[in-house]
């Protein structure tokens, strides 16, 4: 128990960390090849563990939800770290709320499931609390500011990697915590470049007083990584989320200290709002 703890609150501190550094990086820069290079020199770190492994043993199903989960996350970190360098951390921060509607709504209609009074007093209640996000930014809680690029592309990555932790939880209970991480790195690598050679984006080469930024950005990823396998591995995956959304309080606490964002107060209750709608609709029945 005190291990899943523990894990826990790495988990909520690490990721906001990575995502601080995300956008010092990426700003002025290329997204994509941020995302690169930190799936590479994450990727290179475990080659030297990786022969202690029998991957030979593995079935068919853990390369296949591997190669599968690796796109999904390949994917939505590039829309993360795009929508990172276009937008204000303490705005993307909170929308990961959103990622509970998405699955009630996503089973309204593709599995008939109809939201109980819990589900609903959580999504009125993540609605509400986006208001007083929403409302600091120029075009208020509107359509309008849902066609913004950075806010678009917060909820396409919201969308995939809810997706993705469904079938990371399939890779880890079928290897490990440390294999799952392995081939996560891995994947990511892969699929970005991919993404990078599909879109023919101009290369762009790390500069020497960016290093240090990357080594904080892959460690902060990879406790985040690490802790999430382990927490998805003891605990269930719903309990898990629903914990993971007190980090939408650190991103709103560093987008104001680091990055100057305004209106704290309003941004502060708005999250909470939203974080405890999240967790009504994923705790109870």
């Amino acid at each position: 128990m005190f291990l899943t703890t523990l894990a826990i609150i790495l988990r909520i501190f690490s990721n906001p960390i990575a995502n601080m550094y995300e956008k010092k990086v990426s700003t002025g820069g290329s997204s994509l090849f941020t995302s690169f290079y930190s799936y590479l020199i994450m990727g290179l770190c475990c080659v030297p563990f990786a022969f202690h492994f029998d991957w030979k043993s593995m079935p068919f199903d853990f390369w296949k939800y591997a190669f599968i989960a690796g796109a999904l996350c390949a994917t939505g970190r590039a829309c993360m770290v795009k929508a990172l360098q276009l937008g204000e951390l303490s705005i993307l921060g909170p929308i990961n709320s959103y990622k509970s509607v998405v699955g009630l709504i996503i089973g309204i209609f593709m599995l008939a499931e109809i939201p109980s009074l819990y589900g609903v007093l959580g999504m009125a209640l993540i609605i509400w609390g986006s208001w007083f996000v929403f409302d600091t930014q120029a075009e208020g809680f509107s359509w309008k500011l849902f066609k913004r690029k950075d806010i678009l592309l917060r909820f396409t990555a919201l969308i995939l990697t809810g997706i993705e932790a469904v079938i990371l939880k399939k890779v880890i209970l079928l290897s490990s915590v440390t294999m799952s991480y392995m081939m996560w790195a891995w994947t990511g690598t892969l699929f970005t470049l991919i993404i990078i050679l599909l879109s023919r984006k101009e290369f762009t080469p790390m500069k020497k007083p960016q290093i240090p930024q990357y080594l904080i950005i892959c460690a902060g990823l990879a406790i985040m990584q690490l802790s999430t396998n382990f927490v998805f591995q003891n605990m269930k995956v719903g309990y898990a989320l629903a914990l993971f959304q007190l980090s939408t309080i650190v991103n709103l606490l560093f987008g104001v200290k680091f990055f100057h964002e305004g209106h704290f107060a309003k941004k502060m209750l708005g999250t909470i709002i939203m974080t405890v709608g999240s967790v009504v609709i994923i705790l109870c029945p």
